[in-house]
């Protein structure tokens, strides 16, 4: 049985119903389609409680089908008119089964759905006997099949399910289509549908028959010829995205299944972020793992173009556009502004039209290196609005003299006022050439004699950061993505150093799943003003939920009683209401936005906001004061000499581990308070003795404490009598408790039990910092505060219990010690 927060709110009934797989990816999703799309009443669409079918002509109970879909005849009767039989992501089996159902009901239309991919099926009755057959697309409520296809301009709507339709899209593509099947052919072969479908739409008579249409009459051989017409057309209107050498390369039953699934909407009146959203289903997967690039998700777009708030009047690159996400949204964002500016001017429709091309042509220009993200970003740009002719194909990193003329003459150095970037990243992306690198100040070092040096090879993150500032006249803004480890780490301490140069308005941190599952990277954006005097305050920002779980999938807000919503669970909405507020300098209660002093935050030379998040730590000690908690630091315990601490011995030499008798405890063998004694890790003795110092000779009840590497930080082991002998890997500390008399009478067994405390846990997460993707602690973890029971009785009992237990882990200890030594055990 589901457990109670598994449970969701069914769209169609409003009853609440199990959040299976199925129901999630395709009941729900399927249902909105079928209403908001195919105009289905919900009184016509049944979810729950399921209708029932036979699946045999005995069967007197009945079947439940996941969806009935009705309509009326011509006498105002309604009748069956589909049934729709859904599965899980992962799942392929169903269709006979959905066979056996239209066989013994009314419905004459089956739909096979799982989220990813759909079947349609038409039954047909002939002779007595029934056969099925494949179809491309389902009618819309009060249409017949044989309508399907035969629209008129006027007959188009908006749509708001595009994604679902592209992702349906996709999985028969990639199922399906014959010699079309790499995500980077795919994508390109979309994107020249798309921009089919727009110029159709806006180049069609309302009372004509549009040509990017499919209809049941039409063969595949006379839909392919069609489009192909189309798109000589199409790459006649848009040269600066397409090729005279540019081809449909779709067969013709392929085309039938696209073109039957977006012919009767209109994109034109589509909303742009719903486009949006749809492009997304295919560019991203042409774009994974391509030499660290990757969609920047929309709703981090967005955040940072609310944080910087862009002017009518501003010049904007992106010299790194990649799809065009930034430009786009920047471009929406001053088409807003324009649509306010209409409303006070009383400007008609036309002059707002001219004034939009106006600034999407002079105020948008991007440069990407990838031939096809250029391909992909100017066509992102056409469809969506316009600017594809301010996108150009070219290195940024080069010296500008290298650039083609063109280029030359719409970008130079010095000449905007706002800048974006996501650069790629990765230790693979090098950038060499010394007339290249010469152009950076931090592509240079300084040497063991002090004297300047020029790298080998640039890190091209740290050289896409001066790049982007090199863009920026004085009191430009560059909002940029960079990984974690640029705003803390030492070995990145030049690269601080060159942004303290600047004016740091904002600081935002992201969650690590932001840019899972295609890179692991975490990373934090920064808004910087070119040669400005440091704001006294800098404004940070923190999102511990971006939408989606490392795989990928949405994740969803509960309600009161751990029931799942309908709402993503995204920080950045909130985060983009706070900021607006800041904008409007209007007062607010804000939770994801603080202002932290920036002197402090300099000199401290931490940057990462979570850090200074006193939201959070607040919200810890409320907890605890109810608790009747009294909160003490460990640096406090420090500072009295109550506790000492060291840390590890360091790493044997591999070719030693597992050849001796000596136990090396590294990370992962700090499990439930116990240290694990690996037996493939075991060294020899002159392993041992090279790396043992006696300074770090380890005593029963110090507490081990993992401080770095993977998501172990944080897990501590009491050491027994019998843990004595080993060595330690470096990310383990050691603490010790050197005065057991202490006036808040804390033993090594409360330590342990108060370094395990959710409290301490909660305030680990904004002190563990990520080195691009290795987590860290460093010695934040002396800032940590562990909980002391102002209770006698409650302490003491917590006290005692954790000493029965270690008790307990001891005297086991030492029988399996015992046990090992009689009988020569090994693995154990």
């Amino acid at each position: 049985m589901a457990k109670e927060e598994n449970k969701i709110i069914d769209y169609i009934s409003g009853l609440e119903v199990q959040g299976t797989p199925e129901e999630i990816n395709a009941v729900q999703p399927f249902s909105k389609i079928l209403v908001e799309d195919y105009n289905y009443p919900k009184n016509m669409v049944q979810t729950h409680p399921q209708v029932r079918v036979k699946a045999s002509p005995s069967d007197k109970k009945g079947y439940p089908i996941d969806i009935a879909v009705y309509d009326v005849d011509n006498g105002g009767n309604k009748y069956l008119k589909m049934v729709v039989e859904n599965k899980k992501p992962s799942r392929k089996d169903g269709i006979d089964q959905l066979k056996l159902y239209l066989k013994f009901c009314e419905a004459t239309i089956g739909i096979w759905y799982n989220g990813v991919e759909s079947v349609y099926i038409k039954k047909i009755e002939s002779s007595g006997n029934i056969h099925f057959e494949e179809i491309a697309a389902i009618p819309k409520y009060g249409q017949k099949l044989s309508e399907i296809g035969m629209y008129k301009r006027k007959d188009l709507k908006g749509t708001h399910n595009l994604k679902e339709i592209f992702s349906e899209m996709r999985g028969y593509i990639v199922g399906n289509s014959v010699g079309v099947n790499r995500d980077e052919v795919i994508a390109k072969e979309i994107i020249h549908l798309i921009l089919c479908k727009i110029y159709d739409e806006r180049f069609t008579r309302l009372e004509d028959m549009v040509s990017f249409r499919a209809s049941a009459e039409d063969t595949d051989e006379e839909i392919k010829t069609r489009i192909e017409k189309l798109f000589v057309s199409v790459k006649k209107k848009y040269k600066d995205v397409l090729t005279d050498s540019d081809t449909i390369d779709f067969d013709g039953h392929t085309l039938r299944f696209i073109i039957s699934k977006i012919q009767q909407f209109c994109l034109m009146d589509t909303d742009r972020d719903t486009i949006a959203d749809a492009f997304e289903v295919f560019i991203g997967y042409s774009l994974k793992g391509s030499q660290g690039q990757f969609f920047t998700p929309k709703n981090v777009v967005k955040t940072l173009v609310y944080a910087v708030d862009p002017k009518l009047e501003d010049i904007i690159i992106d010299p790194s556009c990649g799809s065009c996400g930034f430009l786009v949204e920047s471009l929406k964002y001053l088409w807003d502004k324009l649509d306010k500016e209409a409303v006070d001017f009383g400007w008609n429709d036309a002059a707002l039209i001219e004034e939009k091309k106006t600034v999407g042509i002079k105020n948008i220009r991007g440069i990407e290196k990838d031939s096809f993200l250029t391909k992909v970003g100017k066509s992102y740009m056409a469809i969506l609005g316009d600017g594809k002719g301010g996108i150009f194909c070219e290195d940024s990193l080069e010296k500008p003299s290298n650039w083609n003329s063109f280029t030359q003459q719409n970008i130079k150095l010095g000449g905007f006022s706002v800048s974006f970037s996501n650069p790629p990243f990765g230790k693979d992306i090098k950038v060499t050439g010394k007339e290249k690198l010469e152009q950076y100040e931090l592509a240079r070092k300084i040497d063991s004699k002090g004297k300047e040096k020029l790298v080998d090879e640039g890190n091209v993150s740290t050289l896409f950061l001066e790049r982007n500032m090199q863009l920026l006249k004085d009191g430009g803004k560059l909002a940029i993505i960079l990984p974690e480890t640029y705003f803390h780490a030492p070995k990145q301490k030049a690269v601080r150093k060159y942004i303290y140069q600047h004016n740091i308005q904002w600081i935002i941190d992201l969650p690590h799943n932001t840019f899972r599952p295609h890179n692991n990277a975490k990373c934090i954006a920064i808004i910087i003003q070119k040669n400005r005097p440091q704001q006294s305050k800098i404004n940070m920002a923190v999102a511990e939920y971006i939408g989606h779980d490392h795989n990928g999938m949405p994740i969803y807000k509960t309600n009161d009683k751990g029931v799942k919503t309908k709402e993503i669970l995204d920080d950045t909405v909130e985060i983009i209401k706070e900021i607006k507020n800041i904008n409007l300098n209007q007062e607010f209660n804000p939770k994801y936005t603080f202002n932290v002093d920036a002197k402090e935050a300099i000199r401290a030379d931490i940057l990462v906001p979570r850090y200074y998040w006193s939201s959070k730590l607040d919200e810890i000690e409320l907890k605890a004061k109810k608790e009747n908690i009294e909160m003490i630091s460990i640096k406090q315990l420090i500072d009295e000499g109550i506790i000492k601490f060291f840390d590890g011995n360091g790493s044997p030499a591999s070719e030693f581990k597992g050849t001796g008798v000596y136990p090396y405890i590294r990370v992962k063998d700090i499990v439930n308070w116990q240290v694990y004694k690996d037996p493939t890790a075991l060294i020899p003795m002159s392993e041992f003795e090279r790396l043992y110092k006696k300074e770090k000779a380890l005593k029963p009840k110090d507490i081990l404490y993992v401080r770095r590497g993977s998501y172990r930080i944080g897990s501590v082991a009491m050491v027994s009598p019998y843990d004595i002998d080993v060595i330690l890997t470096r990310e383990i500390l050691v603490l010790r408790v050197i005065k057991e008399q202490n006036k808040y009478n804390i033993t090594p067994e409360y330590l342990l039990y108060a370094l395990s405390h959710k409290h301490v846990q909660e305030q680990a997460e904004n002190k563990i910092f990520i080195d691009t993707t290795l987590p860290n602690i460093a010695d934040r973890w002396k800032e940590l505060k562990i909980p002391v029971y102002k209770d006698a009785d409650t302490f003491n009992t917590i006290s005692d219990k954790s000493k029965k237990v270690v008790k307990s882990q001891w005297e086991s200890a030492k029988e399996i010690n015992d046990f090992r030594k009689k009988y020569d055990l090994h693995n154990c």
